[in-house]
């Protein structure tokens, strides 16, 4: 019973951090109000027809670039009825209860590709040295553009994956600079309306897949202990689009470019992808996340400023995880002259890399061909006794080492977490895929997480398999395999909702709140799943239209005191397709603020019951973004509103 009793406490602080309590007459009062209310009802539902027993959508078709497209959504006919608050209030009630609908005018066309915080007008005011103006510089409160941002014009939904790993419609990425910079390399071809993507990378000529197999006779990328990666500098990500297949998760990221958009490229081929830039930041992930990093002529200058930028690669890495390079300086005696750079140069930048790796205690384990590959230690032990010889770089003294969010890199060594033993892992051994997904993460067990046991993170386990097929009964779209494939969990707590669906052809994105007083995006990690931290009050990192689903779990009630929901929901707007599905769910009085400003943004939406029930506060508002574009604004409409 205690076990249980300390299990139910942790829950409820993990999703309900507040409790109201009611003395025994008031829950008399409610109960009697209660059966009043669900008698009178029924005495005025007693002559309604009945419901349809078919499945009906919510929205009707449109047309989508001359075709007939259904939305998304269809909803089951229990969802269709009246919204269900027949025991507590009716119809009209409901409707007395919800806010005046506010109206949302689209943006401009010209601003279809809009990043607010990687805006290139804004960037130039900022320091150009180690390309700090390519950092997240977000507008301030009075710069927020209160509008929806177009689709550009002739928008067509993505193909499917697999498919759009090789195609997507030129449209949808009007840009054919990156096809013509990097035709000989096999980057990108334009064919008629469709962009193709080969697969060819600079130093992967005979393609990703190729240059994959390359790497997995060098170290094992199929025996389930690699999992997670990171592509710094990754193109359009044809790497990482390829490891999908052989089920490794690649964080892809590039910074935003004025005319390339490699990660709009990426993204619109269903790969994970965010604009990002070594800079003077940390990543915004946790330490010991990544099981492989990747560089493949990234132009990452890793020799330089006392090599911070392989000090952060190192604090991202888990114990026992590999850097690999290819490309300058990697195998520079065949390739120099084609590099035109002399050999001097090229010698002298792979022994400025080769001396960081020894400094951050990294075993150079292979180099053939054109690649090199890296191994950090498994644990400190030797590392902290060879401080003595080596002096630089020393230990960081930073008292949180997962702290990502705008803060600076150092030129320190993360240290991992103390072992008794030489040959242990230091933070603990992780387990190899499947089980990886379901086992009890190291930092749960070792209960570095405060208030998170084993027994609570098996019960939300099991709870978010529940909400999913929850909502696979209330979205049959859900259970189509390949309908959704770029998702976002915007409040993924332990990564339940992702790992409810690790067995469909997609991703999720688990973004953890800066806002929450716990970060466990560290455990996200330890389950195989990948994701970023987030501060819901400013942009993400990301271009418009990025994903097919946004799932928000308690998210507007954390964000109550922090910003204005309206914000919070132009963002969403922002980064969904048209035609995308949102899932919220929060308590019902937040559900229907809610549901007044998405009546005005071009969303069809509807508010459904908790799975356990009506009498449950919280409830769920289900929308679709209908589809428009750039076309269908008039001159008078363009442009941002108060």
């Amino acid at each position: 019973m205690a076990g249980a009793a300390t299990a139910y406490s942790g829950i409820w602080k993990l999703y309900k951090p507040h409790l109201k309590h009611f003395n025994v007459i008031n829950i008399t009062l409610v109960a009697f109000l209660c059966s009043i209310s669900y008698l009178l009802g029924v005495w005025q539902r007693s002559g309604a027809t009945t419901a349809a027993t078919t499945t009906t959508s919510l929205m009707a078709a449109v047309p989508c670039n001359g075709v007939d497209v259904n939305f998304p959504i269809s909803l089951s006919s229990e969802t269709q009825t009246q919204l269900d608050f027949a025991a507590h209030h009716t119809a009209d009630d409901f409707a007395a209860l919800s806010p005046a609908t506010r109206h949302f005018r689209a943006c401009a066309a010209e601003l279809s590709e809009y990043t607010p915080c990687e805006d290139v007008h804004r960037s130039l005011k900022f320091e150009r040295d180690r390309l700090i103006y390519r950092e997240r510089h977000c507008p301030d409160k009075s710069e927020l553009l209160k509008c929806l941002v177009p689709a550009p014009p002739g928008y067509r939904t993505p193909f499917p994956w697999p498919a759009s790993r090789e195609l997507a419609w030129f449209a949808n990425v009007p840009h054919k600079e990156l096809a013509v910079e990097k035709a000989v390399q096999n980057w990108i071809r334009v064919e008629g309306d469709k962009f193709r993507f080969p697969g060819g990378g600079t130093m992967f000529p005979n393609g990703a897949d190729a240059y994959i197999d390359d790497i997995d006779h060098l170290i094992s990328l199929s025996d389930g202990s690699i999992r997670t990666a990171i592509d710094t500098g990754c193109g359009v990500a044809s790497w990482g689009a390829f490891l999908l297949s052989r089920n490794i998760l690649a964080m892809s990221f590039a910074p935003r470019d004025s005319h390339e958009a490699q990660v709009q490229f990426a993204l619109e081929r269903g790969v994970p992808a965010m604009i990002g830039v070594m800079a003077s930041n940390r990543l915004p992930y946790p330490s010991r996340a990544f099981d492989m990093a990747h560089c493949s002529r990234c132009l990452i200058p890793w020799h330089q400023y006392d090599g911070l930028y392989l000090i952060e690669i190192d604090r991202i890495l888990r114990p026992g995880g590999y850097w690999i390079l290819s490309g300058p300086p990697i195998n520079w005696k065949r390739h120099w002259k084609g590099w035109e750079r002399t050999q001097e140069d090229l010698n002298a930048e792979q022994n400025s890399i080769e001396s960081v790796a020894r400094s951050l205690c990294w075993k150079k384990i292979k180099e053939k061909g054109d690649i090199a590959i890296w191994q950090k230690p498994t644990n400190h032990i030797h590392c902290k006794i060879n401080r003595k010889v080596i002096k630089f770089p020393p230990f960081c003294s930073t008292p949180n080492p997962d702290s990502a969010w705008y803060t600076k890199m150092e030129p320190c060594i993360t240290p991992l977490p103390d072992v008794a033993n030489i040959k242990d892992i230091a933070g603990g051994e992780l387990k190899k895929l499947p089980e990886r997904l379901i086992a009890v993460p190291p930092r749960i067990e070792s209960g570095s997480i405060d208030g998170i046991t084993a027994y609570i993170f098996q019960q939300d386990a099991e709870l978010w398999k529940k909400r999913v097929d929850y909502y696979r009964s209330l979205i049959p779209q859900l259970r189509e395999q390949g309908r959704y494939h770029n998702l976002l969990d915007m409040n993924a707590k332990l990564g339940g909702f992702a790992a409810a669906l690790a067995d469909e052809p997609l991703w999720v994105m688990n973004a953890v709140p800066t806002a929450t007083n716990t970060s466990t995006l560290g455990v996200v990690y330890e389950r195989g799943l990948i994701g970023t931290y987030q501060d819901w009050c400013e942009a993400m990192s990301t271009y418009p239209r990025t994903y097919d689903i946004l799932h928000a779990d308690s998210l507007f009630s954390l964000y109550k005191d922090r910003c204005d929901i309206e914000d919070i929901l132009l963002e969403m707007d922002r980064i969904l397709r048209p035609e995308g599905t949102v899932i919220i769910r929060d308590d019902v009085d937040v559900v229907i603020k809610i549901k007044s400003f998405t009546d005005g943004m071009r969303w069809e939406s509807q508010v459904v019951d908790h799975e356990d029930g009506p009498l449950q506060t919280e409830k769920l508002l289900l929308a679709v973004k209908t589809y428009w574009t750039a076309d269908d604004i008039s001159q008078k409409e363009s442009g941002d509103i108060s």
